[in-house]
């Protein structure tokens, strides 16, 4: 349920423009050549590097951070694309903190891991936002597959499918693809168009035609993608939002705030109450509260169900909305919404994993309630089997139909981050390859597109 202009405190312009610029700039600025270098010089370069094995995607992290420290930052760019081609994205938005940062022996040794994340970005920057594209098509194989969703594990499937040859048709229900690198992140994680300028670069491969505005079980369908085509990926994410149970006209999805935030070309034309509840714990709800906080809210607060503990947003996103000025409340479920603000119920965590409701309440003011309580998968083909709700997959994403694979947020198993998501639609597409080509799987870090 969509806020109204008319309810009462949800207006535009609480900050002037030049306020708002300096809100919404880069939240973590890139390493200049010389904090580069210093930053390089703290790895091990480990021979069983544990950041590697923490990453997804299994980026050479010693080998690229050591191109970087001997003077060659175009080849460490290089050694990270090959592994992780949205990794310009993934430098802005992984929770390396739980990652390739968080498994650094120097993390272990000092408690300040390398900073591997930044030395990503710095690496990978002036490759994906320069002219031309670095890698080249393999020769033709006269194959077509279908790929559904151009979120990150669509295109990162589509453009490694591209590099050997296929020709590839991405179908999305968006008038823009990028999925939730374009709609679903904090703007100040991704500025100056950065997530459409990086598909754009990815697109430049060549041999992936766009096909926008066109869902999976109204413009097309599953039956049709797989007369049409040789192979078929889904990676449409997930497209629905739980309902919270209570309800008021106050009441808004986040991911909704968030899309509207990322499409606006004027900041100041964004309503934003003057208290804002966000009910959820994870990343979604985060973003969601930092940016009507900066959007000039003046009081903002999350409240989440169950202890900090279980919060799925990181310990750093969750340091990062409270010295933004956001509240976060726990053990709170909300009972009840109105005009005026949201009742929540006090609960206490119990040992076996459940929730007890204490009866004690409490009411906060809000004049624009946020919903992140997660979301949902919808419009899954008939004779696709699911588990927990989303499309059941064995292997390198193989779904229950043959000729078709699936990755991403919509494919059970995964963790609903980029950087999965990316390494799911890259091996979907090494596994599409050689069920094609009638050949071994490839390793995933195989020099199979040449620069």
């Amino acid at each position: 349920m969509t806020a109204t202009p008319m309810t009462p405190g949800v207006v535009p312009g609480r900050l002037p423009p030049d306020a708002l610029a300096a809100n919404f700039c880069d939240v973590a600025p890139p390493l200049d050549d010389h904090e580069a270098h210093v930053a390089s010089d703290r790895c091990y370069f480990c021979y069983d590097a544990p950041c590697v094995t923490a990453c997804p995607t299994g980026i050479d992290i010693p080998l690229f951070i050591r191109q970087i420290a001997t003077g060659t930052p175009d080849a460490a760019g290089m050694t990270i694309l090959h592994s992780n081609i949205f990794g310009g994205m993934c430098a802005r938005v992984c929770p390396t903190e739980n990652l390739c940062e968080g498994a650094c022996v120097r993390m272990e040794a000092e408690g300040k891991p390398v900073e591997i994340g930044a030395l990503q970005r710095y690496a990978t920057d002036d490759i994906v936002l320069a002219e031309g594209h670095p890698f080249k098509r393999g020769p033709a194989t006269g194959k077509r597959i279908a790929v559904v969703g151009a979120g990150p594990a669509g295109l990162s499937c589509a453009h490694r499918l591209a590099a050997k040859g296929h020709d590839v048709v991405v179908y999305d229900a968006r008038p823009k693809p990028g999925g939730l690198n374009e709609y679903g992140i904090a703007s100040y994680k991704a500025v100056d168009g950065f997530a459409a300028a990086e598909v754009d670069w990815l697109l430049g491969i060549g041999g992936i035609e766009l096909r926008l505005g066109e869902r999976l079980g109204e413009q097309i369908t599953l039956a049709q993608l797989q007369a049409d085509h040789d192979a078929v990926f889904l990676g449409m994410g997930l497209a629905g939002v739980n309902a919270l149970g209570v309800a008021a006209a106050n009441q808004r999805d986040a991911v909704d705030f968030i899309a509207a935030l990322r499409q606006s070309d004027d900041l100041a034309a964004l309503p934003v109450g003057r208290d804002v509840v966000v009910i959820g714990g994870g990343m979604t709800a985060v973003d969601a509260a930092v940016q009507a906080r900066l959007l000039g809210a003046q009081n903002v607060t999350i409240a989440y169900r169950r202890g900090q503990d279980r919060m799925s947003a990181s310990a750093h996103e969750q340091d990062h909305a409270v010295t933004s000025g956001v509240r976060i409340v726990t053990n709170a479920a909300p009972l009840a919404a109105g005009p005026d603000g949201v009742t929540l119920g006090y609960t206490a965590d119990l040992p076996d994993g459940g929730m007890l409701n204490t009866g004690e309440r409490v009411t906060i003011p809000a004049d624009m309630i946020l919903t992140a309580i997660g979301q949902r998968l919808e419009g899954v083909p008939h004779g696709i089997a699911l588990a927990a709700g989303k499309i059941a997959v064995t292997g390198p994403g193989r779904t229950s139909v043959p000729g078709v694979w699936a990755g991403g947020d919509c494919a059970a198993g995964g963790d609903d981050l980029t950087v999965t998501a990316v390494a799911e639609g890259r091996d979907a597409a090494e596994d599409i390859h050689a069920h094609l080509m009638g050949g071994a799987v490839a390793p995933v870090d195989a020099p199979d597109m040449r620069g």
